[in-house]
């Protein structure tokens, strides 16, 4: 079983950059893929980010490309959201989740969830 604990979310200006983070327990940390999901008032949650177990793959929504990059540090079990250029409809609630891989992570494949982390983008 693991755990996710998501923190770093705040309320940035924007054009201004916000890191998010997720510490994970469990000793199968590293065997899943991970991701970040976000879901704002009235809508549905879509996928932000998702990186393989490894490290080695990344991949992003459309709407996040070239403006966050999700990074994890196994020996930490952590997963971070580094975001960049931040616009106000990036206002959300921001969830930690795994999978068994990245392609999962993107067709209902998820295992886990985290609690959460507002971020908030002011114009």
């Amino acid at each position: 079983q693991v755990q996710l604990v998501e923190s770093g979310g705040g309320l940035v200006q924007a054009g201004g950059s916000l890191r998010v983070s997720c510490a994970a327990s469990g000793r199968t940390f590293s065997k899943y893929a991970m991701g970040w999901f976000r879901q704002a008032p009235g809508k549905e949650r879509e996928f932000v980010a998702g990186i393989s177990w490894g490290g080695g793959s990344t991949n992003y929504a459309d709407s996040v490309k070239g403006r966050f990059t999700i990074s994890r540090d196994n020996a930490a079990t952590t997963v971070y959201l580094q975001m960049n250029s931040l616009k106000p409809e990036d206002t959300a609630i921001y969830y930690c989740a795994t999978a068994q891989t990245l392609y999962g992570l993107r067709t209902m494949g998820v295992n886990h969830w985290g609690q959460g982390t507002q971020v908030t983008v002011s114009s």
